[in-house]
């Protein structure tokens, strides 16, 4: 991620509390500006680093544009805070917005509790968003369920989390991490005990997981008139699917997509993490700008053989076809094969029919 750049500002919300936000500039000017809006267990430095959420940020900031930030009472943003109550929380993200001013109209992406502050970001400015992406989110905060069981379960970690969440021994946290990540190993749970003691605070862990129980964004769902994409991990113990799919079935026109995980954040080897970007990158229309861009840069007899390769012909029947040697055609696929960054065939056949590549052009 060296290549990656980012630069951290602060803004001052209306009850004047410091928030810290950060772009990344390492997408070209011409992708799309995202903004991701705060969930919990981030840290805009220590992110880069942490193998829980680095290979998000990489991802987002390779073909976004990317403004986030941390919220309120958590990572570099302002920890000594009396007021944690929901209703903050689009005003801050609007804060920030305002702050950064990026390109409009903007994706907008939100990651659990993230979901319900993007959900009334959009209710409120539709103008300034394109596509709204939510992820492992949730309607209502755990206290708001119809589930009793549910409901007690949190409110014993709420009240671990107050009792014990600073001590050296991360035992108090692992109850509190497993939930995150029922299927990650002892050192990916090593991991992420440590993102949560960089994070928070001890005197804040319990009251920024008491705060989210109040969370309720049933009443803005039919509201949402922006393109809006859910995705879902099946087996999600902190955000429960069912959840995503009221969320997917209240906004109208919603498309729902559920990955095959566990844990509630994607590790970087999940075959659910890949599929949460092919989806994402889909649902923006990101894939197909890039995949156009590149085939802007073949030249014509470039294409012609692409659009043969692509047709299913070999490099002899390539060659018969547009009366070149054989010999040209792997040369010509070479300089093709470079051009679009795969290393053979079949990735190239892939890459250009993802990528909306015409037999005919």
């Amino acid at each position: 991620m060296a290549q990656l750049q980012q630069t951290v500002r602060f803004v001052t919300t209306r009850d004047q509390v410091r928030l810290a936000w950060a772009q990344c500039g390492a997408a070209a000017p011409s992708a799309p500006a995202m903004v991701k809006a705060a969930n919990w267990i981030t840290h805009l430095e220590y992110d880069w680093e942490s193998p829980v959420w680095r290979h998000w940020v990489r991802f987002l900031c390779e073909h976004f544009r990317l403004l986030r930030y941390d919220e309120r009472g958590c990572g570099l943003s302002q920890q000594d805070v009396e007021n944690l109550d929901t209703s903050n929380w689009l005003p801050d993200l609007e804060a920030v917005v305002d702050a950064a001013g990026p390109a409009e109209p903007f994706v907008l992406l939100g990651i659990s509790q993230g979901a319900c502050a993007s959900i009334a970001y959009a209710v409120s400015h539709p103008e300034k968003v394109s596509h709204l992406v939510l992820y492992g989110g949730y309607v209502r905060g755990w206290a708001l369920r119809e589930n009793p069981d549910h409901v007690r379960e949190y409110s014993a970690l709420v009240d671990f989390a107050e009792l014990a969440w600073g001590r050296p021994d991360p035992l108090y946290r692992r109850l509190f991490t497993k939930r995150f990540l029922p299927a990650g190993s002892e050192e990916q749970l090593q991991w992420f005990d440590e993102l949560c003691a960089r994070t928070v605070r001890p005197a804040m862990a319990g009251r920024l997981l008491r705060s989210r129980g109040q969370a309720d964004a049933a009443d803005l769902l039919a509201r949402v008139r922006v393109p809006t994409l859910v995705v879902h991990a099946r087996g999600d113990l902190v955000s429960p699917i069912s959840q995503g799919q009221q969320l997917a079935a209240g906004i109208p026109g919603a498309e729902f997509v559920q990955v095959d995980s566990p844990n509630h954040i994607l590790l970087e080897h999940e075959p659910a993490r890949q599929r949460f970007q092919e989806v994402v990158l889909d649902f923006t229309g990101v894939r197909s700008r890039a995949g156009n861009q590149v085939f802007d840069r073949l030249a014509p007899r470039e294409r012609e053989i692409l659009a043969k390769l692509v047709g299913g012909l070999s490099n002899t029947e390539i060659g018969k076809a547009l009366f070149i040697s054989e010999k040209t055609v792997r040369n010509q696929l070479t300089r093709i094969f470079g051009k679009l960054g795969v290393t053979n065939r079949a990735q190239a056949i892939v890459f250009a029919r993802d990528h909306g590549f015409r037999v005919d052009e």
